[in-house]
């Protein structure tokens, strides 16, 4: 493989864990590459939630701790070396929901942002602020976090509940933490969606750049979200950029999540090849130019190729910064002349 730079501007659609850690993967190959590629991530606000009157931002906060270095590297989510004694108070007091913690260390993010919300701003406002924390003093100004709408859209699921048997909406928050994803699911449901705009920034940062990458993010609940905001598709389609995707299925299952789950809710076959025939070919109004499978899917490609969408079978798994910058690689070797 002829090693590429990236090219002068990347624009990221990220979901949380899965996103940033590709993330990583995108800075680790500018850093090895010695390039000074401008990276704009827009993020899912689908998953965002209100708790004890405060609004949490799971996704744009991952991405945020992790590029930062403040992310508790265990779990995936949530801050290094965090308390949870709030979270005990609050539990010994009986305040509902008690199935979601928010840790001692995280809530001043919280704070700040339902201040500074409250105080009028908007979210994406709201979150280059938070940035000038956690991003400038380790990226510099090469790497712009941006929610995808400013208006609030929550995903709901329409679950079977586990109690009664009957069916009910809940937040996905609900259906992931409390449930783990292990109670039938029937719908996915993104509230405000339909009314939404993209946040200042977003639809220039997907036409005015040099590559679009969708990572191994959930395609129904961190990617489609995005997606779906009015004006954001036509934009991915329409770019002059190439779109590559990485599969976040790799031999007929998800690597982390519940994205198994869901897309059988969608009707997309629990695949590699699946995912990537679900989110099209440009050509055919799709949204890719390009997709990347693991090794073990290599069997996905003739569909892939069959539809339109240049393919290539290379190792997904995240292992560490540098495997990631490698699939990062791979993506430009397979959309980039």
């Amino acid at each position: 493989m002829s090693l590429k730079q990236l090219p002068r501007r990347v624009t990221v659609l990220s979901g949380g864990v899965g996103g940033a850690r590709f993330l990583q993967g995108v800075l680790r190959l500018r850093e090895r590459s010695g390039s000074a590629t401008e990276v704009t991530v827009v993020a899912n606000t689908g998953d965002d939630i209100w708790i004890h009157g405060l609004k949490v931002c799971p996704d744009l906060d991952t991405v945020m701790y992790t590029l930062g270095d403040g992310i508790d590297p265990e779990r995936g989510w949530g801050r290094t070396g965090e308390t949870w004694h709030a979270k005990e108070e609050l539990a010994a007091y009986g305040v509902e929901p008690t199935w979601f913690g928010l840790g001692d260390r995280d809530i001043a993010t919280h704070l700040v942002r339902t201040q500074m919300l409250d105080a009028g701003y908007p979210l994406s406002a709201v979150t280059e602020a938070l940035c000038r924390r956690w991003l400038s003093p380790v990226l510099g100004d090469g790497l712009r976090l941006l929610p995808m709408t400013d208006d609030r859209t929550e995903t709901h699921i329409v679950i079977t509940d586990p109690d009664g048997g009957e069916r009910r909406a809940v937040h996905f928050q609900e259906y992931w933490i409390r449930h783990r994803a292990e109670v039938p699911a029937h719908e996915v449901v993104v509230i405000g969606l339909p009314d939404a705009k993209p946040a200042p920034g977003v639809l220039e940062a997907l036409l005015e750049t040099d590559l679009v990458l969708l990572p191994p993010s959930n395609p129904v609940v961190s990617i489609a979200p995005i997606l779906d905001v009015p004006g954001i598709r036509d934009a991915v389609r329409t770019t002059s950029a190439p779109v590559v995707g990485v599969s976040g299925i790799v031999g007929g299952d998800h690597v982390r999540g519940m994205a198994r789950q869901l897309l059988g809710v969608r009707g997309v076959e629990v695949s590699a090849a699946g995912v990537g025939l679900h989110y099209g070919a440009r050509k055919a109004d799709g949204v890719l130019d390009g997709w990347l499978v693991d090794t073990v899917d290599a069997d996905a490609l003739d569909p892939l190729h069959s539809a339109g969408i240049a393919a290539a079978a290379v190792p997904l798994m995240m292992t560490d910064h540098d495997a990631t910058a490698d699939m990062v690689q791979a993506a430009l070797e397979l959309v980039l002349p």
